[in-house]
């Protein structure tokens, strides 16, 4: 088994790359660990709390107990399914904002600027405003990535905007294009009515194409001869084999197990690759370390009116809905119900938004589990740019043993600060005018709750990752000790490998990440083609008072 590219994972990033690559006329081996993704509870977009519960689905990864989070242990989902995380994530679409980018371009990511990377954000959209407005003309027409928004059917969508515009914040119709601060409608990766994951954007089209090929089993590490990747070992079927790279091996598989891949192969800290027996290759101390995350609440109200969606909250409702979806592929099935989001900015002088909240009309939890209260809604709420860093690490030099994953959440002083922001702010938005016809009071953290001390103990108790790990495999200048890959995503100090996926981010862009992992494969497949589309002159909204005033 041989191809001109071997990727490893058939993820967001893995998926974009074979199309393109397949697409110039080279052949690929994708290899996925995780089967197939058929089946409603992938496919039918509100039933995203089910696959990020299931083996069958997830790593089944968790940190280490987070000190500052009392030693807590969260769970850290990543799909192990065709598509990745984006066939168990919420579907929300968020391109990040152009002060990101602009960030990875001035921190060492030359060529990685907004300029840079709108381009390819373009090309990979099919951009669906169903006529609910937005900006077409930041927009991607015809791309394999279908992107659309939600009926916002619930007054309580609307609600949300609208006490958002009286607190005096901007109001935004589409955070994608021009202006990302403000409140307004939030986009989704669904397609007539099912999840629009990597796999139904790209990796079906490109395994019609004769030079694509699809090979379950566990990559278990990169095979470097004289200093250049030559293949991929692998587990499959319970015997190990290889499949040979006759060009270049591409590591895709999470800012997770891209590290853990790097290390097992050599490439990393070389006295902790000693520490389990591993021959170094190339001594890369960044390898595993910048690991960044955002962590979120959930402020939750409970309603006044029976207008949530509670009300569907048992098994008739559930089973109708099910059975709406699996034949007509519509009603409430078909929406992730995030339909309405914000990105406002935590003080003055901030420049860009580092808060981002997701509305949700209904108080439950990612695990699926009711507020006992019954109707209600909640704001995911959280900061964008935490200064807090942790790492991953090898378990063991056994390739099936997870790695060790430890974010060291809430490490930083202002974290704190940052989170009792978010609260105070969400508190001001909910207690709006336009929220008065619904809200009864705050389930959580609940009005009694006002100290800094008592808000620090409900953060410490409540605070969730938003599952946006990134920034492993850092990408920088050569000549920067923590850099793990270049601006073409080649892995210094070996020929012939590259990363590219969610762990060479050198910093947390704003919002969900899916997004920016599809466009990283979608730009890295034209540096490995040796192209480039050309830079964008599109100049993003800023708020002409941000260096004196909060919204």
């Amino acid at each position: 088994m041989q191809a001109d590219y071997v990727i490893i994972g058939a993820g967001s990033a893995g998926c974009a790359m074979a199309y393109r690559l397949s697409e110039a006329g080279h052949s690929v081996i994708v290899i996925e660990y995780g089967g197939t993704d058929a089946g409603p509870l992938i496919q039918m977009p509100a039933a995203l709390s089910y696959p990020m519960n299931m083996p069958l689905y997830d790593w089944g990864y968790q940190t280490e107990p987070e000190p500052h989070l009392g030693g807590r242990k969260l769970v850290a989902p990543r799909g192990k399914v065709i598509g990745g995380s984006s066939s168990i994530n919420g579907m929300v679409y968020v391109r990040g904002h152009a002060g990101d980018y602009d960030h990875w371009a001035e921190s060492g990511a030359d060529g990685w600027s907004y300029a840079d990377v709108l381009p390819y954000f373009k090309r990979m959209e099919s951009w669906d405003a169903n006529g609910h407005g937005g900006d077409p003309e930041w927009r991607g027409k015809d791309g394999p990535l279908h992107v659309t928004r939600g009926p916002r059917a619930n007054p309580l969508f609307s609600a949300f905007v609208e006490a958002g515009r009286q607190a005096g914040y901007q109001v935004t119709d589409d955070y994608n294009g021009q202006q990302q601060e403000g409140f307004g409608p939030m986009e989704q990766t669904v397609h007539q009515g099912r999840r629009w994951s990597a796999a139904n954007a790209y990796l079906r089209p490109a395994l019609k194409r004769e030079n694509c090929t699809l090979v379950k089993g566990l990559a278990r590490r990169v095979i470097i001869e004289e200093g250049r990747a030559t293949g991929v070992e692998i587990e499959a079927g319970g015997s190990v084999q290889t499949i040979a790279a006759n060009r270049e091996v591409i590591i895709a598989a999470s800012a997770f197990n891209s590290p853990k891949l790097l290390m097992l192969s050599g490439i990393g800290p070389a006295a902790h690759l000693a520490e389990y027996g591993i021959e170094v290759v190339a001594d890369r101390a960044g390898v595993g370390q910048n690991l960044m995350d955002h962590l979120e609440l959930y402020i939750q109200m409970a309603a006044s009116q029976p207008i949530t969606l509670f009300k569907h909250w048992n098994l008739l409702s559930k089973a109708m809905i099910g059975a709406q979806w699996l034949f007509m592929k519509t009603g409430l099935g078909a929406s992730n119900q995030f339909e309405s989001a914000a990105f406002i900015r935590s003080k003055a002088g901030v420049k860009y938004p580092d808060i981002q909240y997701h509305f949700l009309p209904i108080a439950v939890r990612y695990d699926g589990q009711a507020a006992a209260e019954g109707h209600g809604f909640q704001a995911h709420v959280g900061p964008m740019r935490s200064a807090s860093r942790g790492a991953v690490t090898l378990g063991s030099n056994d390739p099936k043993v997870a790695p060790k994953i430890f974010f060291n959440y809430m490490s930083q002083p202002q974290d704190w600060e940052d989170f009792r922001t978010c609260i105070r702010l969400t508190r001001e938005v909910f207690a709006q005018d336009a929220f008065k016809p619904f809200v009864k009071h705050e389930i959580q953290p609940g009005q009694a709750l006002q100290s800094d001390a008592e808000l620090d103990a409900f953060i410490a108790e409540h605070a969730e990752s938003a599952y946006h790990p990134c920034g492993t495999c850092k990408m920088g200048r050569a000549d920067d000790p923590m850099v793990v890959v270049d601006p073409e995503c080649r892995v210094i100090g070996v020929e012939g490998l590259r990363v590219a996926d969610s762990s060479i981010f050198p910093r947390i862009t704003n919002g969900n990440l899916n997004g920016p992992s599809i466009m990283t494969g979608e730009k890295a497949a034209d540096h490995i083609l040796g192209k480039r589309l050309p830079a964008s002159n599109d100049a993003p909204w800023v708020h002409p008072n941000w260096e004196t005033a909060q919204r």
